[in-house]
Parts: structure tokens; C-alpha cells; sequence
């Protein structure tokens, strides 16, 4: 996939550039999240047991699954910078829909919606990618993906400080007027680009598959990542859940200052990101695998009162994390241009399914054995990182 010359950006994109993509990716994925907290108030408005509520999150992430398979895709076909304006404007009704819902069914619909609209995250971030030389790819790719870290770290508090005095609604009208912005500066800052003619769509969809078999790099990258959002769900899925249990009994600002301090590990993927441009990348992948492994142990003791240890477990998942996905998504950039919308895709899409499991594993840890079976999982998930990571080399050396 290649721009039109004149519509190219410059081989080295002012900053600026990038910090705007990253807080559109940011805005846009945090739409994802601002319901977890908000399950409680919203299921009393609309009279639905927490069984049925659960669907609302369960609607987001298929929605964002489904937009990765169906949506992303067209990247590759549509022109990007129209493509990502549609998908944004998409968000911002769907918030408006949720937040006049007059009853569950409309706001699940709307739920769903929002999840495969918010996709337009993922039509970015290979945006972003082409904006500068294949050298500085790793550092440009971290730094947007820090924006979207940030979104998926910050939403989570945000809609409980702002939901706790105004309502969830407001949540969801604040969040269109913010996808309304993050609209207005992408139609001015985001380059034109066009990919190669020759493809249609059903083609594109049919391709994946087989574009995941003829691409062992997006197979490995994809089940490492996957392995470490599934450590990163249980975690962070489970934790408000227990730490608003004794020994702890935290209120909501309390947890809401807790779910903040993961926010530290956003500001290392440009450095994850530029070791991998220097040839770092194995290095940094069994780092970050090493860091959950570590955060599950912190989890296993701070669970027995100590909340210090805890916060630190939750840094050290954070860095861990999205360390070793931006590595990822840098090396699946190394492929051929006309096929990085759709590898980056299944990439995501895979990532995503591991965080799915890993939500529904922390069900179990919630009802047997709390913060011990929280780091149990977590050490599960490192650990068949780690024999895939061996599995891999070995391979290589076969």
C-alpha cells in the first residue's frame, strides 16, 4: 500500500503529528472501558439483573472483535483517511444513541456498535506507521501506542469520578463531545492514503486466514500478546471487584487512584519500541514476559495486605504489556505494505481473544481463591509465553 506523492507525509513527521494520533487512539479505545465501572448504575437503570449487564461489556469487545475482521480490513481498500473520518463519525453516534437509550436492548445495540466503531484505532496506528523511514518505525509505532495504553488505563477511573456525581449518562455525552474533537483534529492533521488497486473486499476478508498461515511472525507475535492481555485481564478485571473486599474496603476514589497508577507503564513503549528499532527485540520480549511473571508474584503477597505491593504489581503487568506489544505490532510492519491493515488485524483481533479468556478467568478467580488464583493464572500465562518463545527459536534453528 503506498500514498499518492502529493498527499505523502514527510519521511520525518513533526511530533505534533504523532501526539495527535495517539490521543485519537486514546479517545477512541477508552470508549471501550467506560462501562466496566459502571455496570452497577447502569443495570439499576435499566432494571437488568448483573447477569444481564455483563452483556454490555461482552457486547463491546465482540463488537471490537468483529470490527477488526470486518472493518480494519478495508484499509487496505478504502482510502484510510476516509475510512478513519467514517468510523469516528460512527462513535460519536453511537454515544449519543447509549447515552438517550430508553431502555437495555437499544443500549446494548448501541454497546455493540460502539465496540465495532471504536476500531478506528486500529486503522490509525498503520497510518501512523507509514508516516516515517522504516528506522524510526519502532519509536513512532510506541508512542502512538502509548495513547492508546493511556485511554484503556485512564477510562476506566474517569467514568467513575465523572459517573459517581452526574450520572453514567453524562459519561457518554462528555465522550462524544471528545470524539467530536478528536474528529475535527484527524480531518485536519491525518495524511491522505491510498492503497494499490486489485483487491475487493470478499477477497480481503478471505485473505485473513491465509494470511495468518503464510505469516509466522503475526502467529508468534499474536499468541505472545494475546498470553499477556490474558495476564493483564484477569488482573485488572478482578481488582476493583477485590479491592473494595477487606483487608482493603476501598471507596471510589480510593480505587479509582489505584486504577491511575497503572497508567506509569504507558510511558515506556517509545523506549520498547526504540530497542526494537536497534535489534532489541527478543531481549524486550523475554523481558516483558519476566515482568508478568514478577507482577503475579507481587499480586500473590500484596494480596495479603499490602496495598504498596499491589500498585507495584500493577505497574510492573502495565510495563510488561505494552512493552511487548508494540514490539509486536513494529514487527508485523515489516511485512509488505499492502497487506499491514489486514495482518494488523488478526494481530488484534487474536489479542483481543486472549484479554476475552483472561476476563472470564478472572470470574473464577473472584469466586475461588481471590488474589492467589489472580497470580496463578497470571504465572499460567507467562509461563506457556515463555515455552512458545522457546518453541519459536527452536523452530528457527530446525
Amino acid at each position: 500500500m503506498s500514498a499518492l506523492p502529493h498527499e505523502d507525509a514527510a519521511d520525518h513527521p513533526g511530533s505534533w503529528i504523532i501526539l495527535a494520533l495517539a490521543i485519537a487512539c486514546g479517545a477512541t479505545v477508552a470508549n471501550l472501558y467506560y462501562a466496566q465501572p459502571l455496570i452497577g448504575p447502569i443495570s439499576i437503570s435499566f432494571d437488568l439483573d448483573l447477569t444481564a449487564a455483563g452483556l454490555i461489556v461482552t457486547m463491546l469487545q465482540l463488537g471490537y472483535m468483529l470490527g477488526l475482521i470486518f472493518l480494519v480490513p478495508l484499509g487496505d481498500l478504502v482510502e484510510n483517511k476516509r475510512l478513519i473520518l467514517i468510523a469516528l463519525s460512527a462513535v460519536i453516534a453511537c454515544l449519543i444513541v447509549a447515552a438517550l437509550a430508553p431502555r437495555a436492548s437499544v443500549f446494548i445495540v448501541a454497546s455493540l456498535l460502539i465496540g465495532m466503531s471504536a476500531t478506528a484505532t486500529q486503522m490509525i496506528v498503520p497510518v501512523a506507521a507509514h508516516l516515517g523511514p522504516a528506522r524510526s518505525r519502532g519509536r513512532i509505532v510506541g508512542t502512538v501506542m502509548s495513547g492508546l495504553l493511556f485511554g484503556i488505563l485512564l477510562a476506566r477511573p474517569i467514568s467513575t469520578l465523572i459517573a459517581g456525581p452526574l450520572g453514567w449518562r453524562a459519561m457518554y455525552w462528555i465522550s462524544a463531545a471528545v470524539m467530536l474533537a478528536v474528529l475535527i483534529m484527524a480531518a485536519l492533521v491525518l495524511p491522505r492514503r491510498r492503497p494499490q488497486p486489485g483487491l475487493n473486499y470478499l477477497t480481503l476478508i478471505t485473505s485473513l486466514w491465509s494470511l495468518m498461515i503464510a505469516t509466522p511472525v503475526v502467529q508468534w507475535r499474536a499468541a505472545y500478546q494475546g498470553l499477556l492481555f490474558g495476564a493483564f485481564s484477569v488482573f485488572w478485571t478482578a481488582m476493583p471487584f477485590l479491592l473494595q473486599q477487606p483487608p482493603f474496603s476501598l471507596g471510589h476514589l480510593g480505587l479509582s487512584a489505584f486504577l491511575l497508577s497503572g497508567v506509569a507503564g504507558a510511558f515506556v513503549a517509545p523506549l520498547a519500541g526504540h530497542l526494537a528499532d536497534k535489534g532489541h527485540s527478543d531481549a524486550v520480549t523475554l523481558g516483558c514476559f519476566t515482568l508478568v511473571a514478577v507482577s503475579s508474584v507481587l499480586t500473590f503477597i500484596g494480596g495479603q495486605g499490602s496495598l504498596a505491593l499491589l500498585v507495584a504489581a500493577g505497574i510492573v503487568l502495565d510495563i510488561g504489556a505494552q512493552a511487548n506489544v508494540v514490539v509486536g505490532q513494529r514487527a508485523i510492519y515489516t511485512l509488505a505494505p499492502e497487506i499491514r491493515s489486514r495482518v494488523n488485524a488478526i494481530y488484534m483481533a487474536l489479542f483481543f481473544l486472549g484479554g476475552a479468556i483472561g476476563s472470564a478467568l478472572s470470574g473464577i478467580a473472584l469466586s475461588h481463591g481471590g488474589y492467589a488464583t489472580v497470580s496463578l493464572f497470571g504465572l499460567g500465562f507467562a509461563a506457556i509465553a515463555f515455552l512458545l518463545f522457546g518453541l519459536e527459536k527452536f523452530r528457527g534453528r530446525a
